[in-house]
């Protein structure tokens, strides 16, 4: 709590304690200080905190914690979000104003953030964006199909860049590493995101690693049940608080397999549930409320660790991708229309 005193000495201190950003200001409500999510720090290792890159972009970072954030929290990053030009040039006390909270609040959200106070958030904004983007031209989508599909796509290329940022190699490296020593990957996905868990299985299959997956929510949660500390649990979820999928991994890691996730929101309940956290950017392209960016960004995701496990072990997956094939390619349909049965013609065709 603050300690009495006269509003002179109280303003001055609080503007000492802003300025500074030391770790000795507390929330007016609450008594307690506010929870850091420490975006800067390689260091830390805890499931329910991202270990994100020092050159990663901090605005998708603010979109992805929106969902997990309190609703005072929440204003403040819908005010950074909404326009981040305007933002930086607004003091302490008028975006206070602005957002209807307290000075204290904005600085909370700060330190939530890793940083030390508020001039060091208007830093790291406005160097990002000083930084080159790609040009649109227009920032609003026309009502023609041109206009449409080139906004589409650039929110697309925008969400792809985001989820680079956004990721460190060190983590996709490491949940990498986990599928090729496990015995065997279960995945857990409902929903939309259910078709890329699904694409991911059917890949990791062709290239020769042993991998599971059940459609019914219920056969899930029974697979989850008898997992072992030898095997790893993956799962896929958008929002990142689907109740079936989080039940699956927190059930998992609690029988001891490593868990990974796939995540559009950071700090989520399937984040913490996570020994390995994979974050695909939101994309602001909307569809019935829906965001279309986020299967494309989970897909980029999993594509980049089926490349890496196929590159680790090269010589393997091509004889199993081969094998395959050669099966595979009968049942395509020729020119005319037939199925290529006989004497290889898929095969030879393909070459």
């Amino acid at each position: 709590m603050w300690p009495r005193m006269d509003a002179g000495k109280r303003t001055y201190r609080r503007r000492e304690l802003i300025g500074q950003g030391t770790d000795a200001w507390h929330p007016r409500r609450g008594g307690s200080t506010a929870r850091k999510l420490d975006i800067d720090s390689p260091t830390n290792s805890s499931p329910s905190r991202n270990t994100r890159s020092g050159e990663s972009s901090l605005l998708p970072w603010i979109r992805g914690l929106s969902p997990t954030l309190k609703r005072t929290q929440r204003q403040i990053a819908k005010a950074i979000l909404d326009d981040p030009e305007q933002f930086i040039t607004q003091s302490i006390s008028e975006l206070a104003e602005r957002c209807g909270v307290s000075a204290g609040s904005v600085v909370g959200f700060c330190k939530s953030l890793g940083l030390r106070g508020f001039p060091a958030l208007k830093i790291r904004l406005a160097r990002e964006l000083a930084a080159p983007v790609f040009p649109l031209g227009q920032t609003k989508a026309q009502r023609g199909g041109s206009g449409i599909l080139q906004q589409v796509f650039h929110e697309h290329v925008k969400a792809l860049h985001e989820t680079l940022r956004l990721n460190s190699p060190r983590s996709v490296q490491a949940a990498a590493l986990a599928l090729a020593g496990a015995r065997r990957t279960v995945l857990f996905s409902i929903g939309l995101s259910y078709p890329v868990a699904y694409s991911l299985y059917a890949r990791l299959r062709f290239i020769g690693m042993p991998a599971f997956i059940e459609y019914d929510s219920h056969m899930q949660l029974a697979a989850a049940a008898e997992i072992n500390k030898r095997e790893v649990a993956l799962g896929i979820s958008a929002a990142g608080s689907t109740s079936e999928t989080v039940e699956c991994l927190r059930l998992s890691r609690a029988r001891g397999a490593k868990t990974i996730c796939i995540t559009n929101s950071i700090d989520s309940p399937l984040a913490r549930a996570a020994d390995i956290q994979l974050y695909a950017a939101p994309s602001e392209v909307r569809y019935f409320q829906a965001p279309l960016a986020s299967r494309l960004t989970q897909l980029a995701l999993a594509d980049a660790l089926l490349v890496i496990l196929g590159l680790q072990r090269k010589h393997e997956a091509v004889a199993h991708l081969e094998r395959a094939e050669e099966h595979l390619l009968k049942r395509r349909l020729s020119g005319g229309g037939r199925a290529e049965w006989a004497r290889g013609t898929g095969a030879s065709r393909a070459r």
